[in-house]
């Protein structure tokens, strides 16, 4: 079994932010004698990603996703804690780590306005020091999954987000890093650039064997493209493991959509079918109830009974069986964290880690 590509251990930040009070007195005072609070962005984060993985790193706005980062690509040193990321401490900073990792920020740009792309790639192709054909090969190979070469002579300036975003990608993976940090890619892209963009995360995965760690708002950006997730919220993981799992632990139940017809069906019929969503098996909630349409929500384990039961006493013309939005399984963890804790009160990630 081959070594974890990134192994995180009781990593955690703390940040000392200036205080001072409204004012000139408090001002002038602040000038003499500073007050200080400490704010704890990570705390004691732990986990190992393997090589060729991709995993969400999600949480709500100021959880320590985008912290938790920029320590593993060196941009910041922990307060406690270790971490290596292909090898290396990412602190140190060494030439040969930058070479192996990559890090894209959705509100950050590394393109020269006012130049074309290709003047940028060929810049950072001699900061990495990427033999020409190999630089060529890979130029070609990323614009191609891309779909970009309109874009290669024109200025930076003239693109649009989701053009810029395809620009910062290529530039980030030139020199074919063998770990990939994204952070929020798809921000303010439109739903055709989101769905392009993801395919192309997952499709460099597959052809590179690149680890992935990915932040993101867009749950449709997680679902896409990691098996994995790990939900940090006020800097503590509260859950690291499959995707699904999450769902079924939260969210145990199915929805059920029920409609009883297009057009108006028979009074009789619909006098009994009335009675029957009355007597409907124990455990079954009914959300919604209009115009010949249910929605219902029933346990995982009674779900094929109930769907053979209705099939069997409404005249259903459409019945689909679906999971719970995965926004509000995710809304749930963010405003119930306690909700991720066994018996015992401990978080599912400390559970992972043994």
């Amino acid at each position: 079994m081959s070594q974890p590509q990134i192994i995180v251990e009781h990593l955690t930040k703390v940040y000392r932010v200036p205080q001072r009070g409204e004012g000139l007195a408090a001002a002038v005072t602040s000038m003499f004698r500073r007050a200080y609070q400490h704010v704890t962005a990570v705390n004691d984060v732990s986990f190992a990603i393997a090589p060729a993985e991709i995993v969400g790193l999600i949480g709500p706005n100021g959880a320590g996703k985008t912290t938790t980062l920029k320590m593993l690509s060196g941009l910041l040193h922990p307060t406690a804690g270790a971490a290596t990321v292909a090898g290396h401490a990412p602190w140190e900073r060494h030439p040969a780590f930058l070479r192996r990792i990559s890090m894209v920020l959705g509100n950050k740009s590394q393109m020269l306005w006012d130049i074309p792309p290709l003047d940028t790639f060929r810049v950072l192709a001699e900061i990495y020091a990427v033999p020409p054909a190999e630089y060529r090969a890979t130029l070609d190979e990323l614009v191609a999954l891309l779909e970009m070469e309109e874009l290669l002579a024109k200025p930076v300036r003239s693109f649009s987000l989701g053009e810029r975003m395809k620009c910062e990608l290529v530039a980030g993976l030139l020199h074919r890093p063998a770990v990939l940090f994204l952070d929020e890619p798809t921000l303010g892209l439109d739903v055709s650039m989101q769905s392009r963009l993801r395919r192309f995360v997952a499709e460099y995965n597959r052809r590179s064997g690149a680890t992935v760690i990915l932040t993101s708002h867009y749950m449709a950006d997680v679902v896409a493209l990691c098996p994995r997730v790990i939900v940090i919220h006020q800097g503590r993981i509260l859950y690291d493991g499959r995707l699904g799992q999450l769902a079924e632990r939260l969210a145990p139940f199915k929805l059920l959509r029920v409609a009883m017809g297009e057009v108006e069906i028979e009074a009789e019929v619909k006098a009994k079918a009335e009675e029957e969503i009355e007597r409907l098996p124990g455990g079954v909630e009914v959300l919604e109830r209009e115009n010949g349409r249910l929605v219902l929500r029933v346990r995982r384990g009674d779900a094929p009974a109930v769907t053979a039961h209705l099939l069997q006493k409404l005249p259903v013309s459409d019945l689909t069986v679906e999971d719970p939005p995965l926004e509000a399984v995710i809304d749930q963890i963010y405003q119930q964290p306690d909700a991720l804790s066994d018996e015992a009160g401990r978080p599912e990630s400390a559970r992972a880690a043994q």
